[in-house]
């Protein structure tokens, strides 16, 4: 074993401002470690120093680099302090290994505890209040101030806080049980079994039914007593990365406004009934809960080009996936779940729509519309299929660090040392 020549010893610390004592350990200090030889127990004499001075390792990764020589690249995690690891680092100096502290990994910004969420859930994409000039209330002065209430309802909001109750007027109320009784047949004909069963628990505990619009602390309660998924109110479209970070948490940002009233069945952005009636019910079962987070884990401090993948695995699945069931196709996605028009077009037989056997890889190659129905869905085997198969993707994408949520503390843990950058 030899000695680098001189190494630079960097010291970095991560700080959050907003958590002085933040409530999640920040990995600390990243080595590489020079082995020279074959000789047996070699590494196991260089990890020593590490236990005799309380040092745990969160990760530890081989590469050879050339003949008979190994690199180890080595995080520590932040429980040892400062004195312990400028010991264990002397000490792997005076056996003649080599060491170099390294610098943290910089990666895009997410959020490490479910209250940063409170930083990008008002940073919405859409023209909220003011709305697009082709919205059917555009030109509704009544509908835009409904707007404005609701969504300032949503903005306040923050984590730890209670859940905004809407108070929905007689006219919304109706506008709502047009959408549920328009989707009603078709739900027992398309649906997938498990957001069927799904749907009749909500019915019998959280007052959802066709005659008024459910409230969504209601509904997050039930579901987080289910999988751990919570909704947490939003005021309109985020983009991809900030929506799937909140996935990691197990949180789903959902709108509480509902469509204009001249077209029930049709809405240019997701309302509280594509939110209650698409997406709520499928959270309840644990292999679509686990699927969606393993898209929310995957896309923290991803690069752009494989948040644009994921977001495309996502559309492909939890919007408009399907599953086979008795050899015909059901419907576990939102966006069929909640749009008659596009739901008998993807389950009744429709010559225009092609289907293809899910495979996230391919999923994440493939555009998508977003204003016609879709021209091709992909088929899952069932839910657990479609976790499996989402999970093997998300690990093959080439990762800075490996995430785990806790949900103990509400917050991610990461293997690895990393500055999250802006």
């Amino acid at each position: 074993m030899v000695v680098q020549s001189p190494p630079r010893l960097s010291e970095v610390r991560v700080t959050n401002p907003s958590h002085p004592h933040p409530p999640y350990p920040e990995p600390r200090t990243s080595l590489l470690i020079e082995l020279q030889g074959d000789r047996p127990g070699a590494l196991e004499a260089a990890l020593k120093p590490f236990a005799r001075h309380g040092v745990s390792l969160t990760h530890i990764e081989s590469r050879p680099r050339r003949a008979q020589t190994f690199d180890f690249y080595v995080d520590c995690d932040s429980e040892a302090d400062e004195a312990a690891m400028r010991a264990t680092i002397a000490e792997l100096r005076e056996a003649a290994v080599g060491v170099v502290v390294l610098d943290h990994k910089n990666v895009p910004w997410f959020p490490r505890h479910a209250a940063e969420l409170d930083r990008i859930a008002n940073n919405t994409l859409d023209a909220g209040v003011a709305l697009e000039a082709d919205h059917p209330g555009f030109a509704d002065p009544h509908y835009r101030a409904r707007r404005a209430m609701v969504d300032g309802l949503a903005r306040g909001y923050r984590h730890g806080g209670e859940f905004p109750v809407v108070e929905y007027s007689g006219a919304e109320h109706a506008t709502w049980r047009e959408v549920y009784g328009r989707l009603a047949p078709l739900r027992r004909r398309f649906a997938c079994t498990e957001y069927r069963r799904a749907l009749a628990d909500l019915e019998r505990h959280c007052q959802f039914g066709m005659d008024r619009i459910a409230q969504g602390r209601a509904v997050s309660d039930f579901l987080q007593s289910r999988t751990g998924f919570r909704l947490r109110p939003v005021a309109g479209l985020l983009c991809p990365r900030d929506f799937l970070n909140g996935l990691a948490f197990r949180v789903f940002f959902s709108t509480q406004y509902i469509r204009h009233p001249s077209k029930p069945f049709y809405t240019p952005e997701p309302d509280v009934c594509h939110e209650l009636l698409g997406h709520a019910p499928m959270f309840a079962d644990p292999a679509f809960a686990d699927l969606s987070q393993e898209i929310g884990l995957a896309s923290l401090g991803a690069s752009d080009d494989d948040i644009e993948r994921l977001a495309r695995c996502y559309w492909h699945s939890v919007e408009f996936g399907l599953v086979r069931e008795g050899g015909e196709r059901k419907a576990y996605g939102a966006g069929l779940l909640s749009s008659f028009g596009e739901l008998e077009h993807a389950c009744a037989g429709s010559s225009c729509a092609r289907f293809i056997e899910w495979d996230p890889g391919a999923a994440a190659k493939r555009r998508y519309p977003v204003t016609e129905y879709q021209p091709v869905y992909f088929v899952a085997e069932s839910l657990l299929d479609a976790k499996i198969r989402m999970r093997a993707f998300c690990e093959a994408l080439p990762r800075q660090f490996y995430a785990r949520y806790n949900p103990a503390t509400d917050s991610i843990w990461v293997d690895r040392a990393v500055r999250r950058t802006d």
